[in-house]
């Protein structure tokens, strides 16, 4: 009941959210990004540790991305790079509590391949805007790629119960994808639907990683 209305509340925070930031009221997406990225926090808090040290791992990730989160909606060039970094961070938290359910040495395949292809793609695409940000960009790129190859791992090759890992590979391909609006709307074109696209990928993202906690 008390996750039902997490995710009825969450659902609402996140049309105000996006109604704020069509309108470009700064201290309001603040605030509301904030209770929001919190909820997924939460939503974590509520799960059963059923694999505890994958879920060790994947809070403390979530705990980077909600302090990501916060630097970003604040303004300033050193509060992004400051933002990059807790998400960076947020992802090798996320490569650790994948690795946890499947071991690097599995995370092999031709699925990998295909995300690898797909981010250099992205990363050719993003290149000649980047200028002093293209090694942090490329760095970020690559983690986050081992990030989703490990995701599909875990889809792939586990033998975990099938929603679980359905909403791990779920919640990492829409961080994936909501990354590259993030980048697009920093990096080639400011337009509100960046946000309009990348901001429910995100949440539906790290909301589906918080419950898979409790699946598996």
């Amino acid at each position: 009941m008390i996750q039902a209305l997490i995710i009825i509340f969450s659902i609402i925070l996140l049309v105000i959210l996006l109604h704020y930031e069509k309108r470009g009221n700064k201290k309001s997406i603040l605030i509301t990004k904030s209770i929001l990225s919190l909820l997924f926090v939460v939503t974590a808090l509520l799960q059963p540790r059923l694999a505890p040290q994958y879920y060790f791992y994947l809070f403390a990730g979530l705990i980077l991305c909600l302090i990501g989160d916060v630097c970003l909606a604040l303004p300033g060039e050193k509060t992004f790079m400051t933002g990059l970094g807790a998400f960076l961070l947020g992802h090798v938290f996320y490569i650790i509590s994948f690795s946890s359910l499947t071991p690097l040495a599995r995370w092999t395949s031709p699925g990998a391949g295909l995300i690898a292809c797909l981010s250099a793609v992205i990363f050719f695409w993003l290149r000649p805007h980047l200028k002093s940000m293209l090694v942090p960009v490329l760095f970020y790129i690559l983690v986050i790629t081992v990030m989703l190859s490990g995701a599909w791992a875990v889809f792939w090759k586990s033998a975990f119960p099938a929603p679980a890992k359905v909403l791990i590979l779920m919640g990492a391909s829409c961080f994936y994808f909501s990354d590259l609006f993030v980048a697009r709307d920093k990096f080639i074109r400011d337009e509100f639907q960046n946000r309009l696209i990348g901001l429910p990928l995100y949440y539906l993202g790290q909301f589906s990683l918080a419950f898979s906690a409790g699946l598996l």
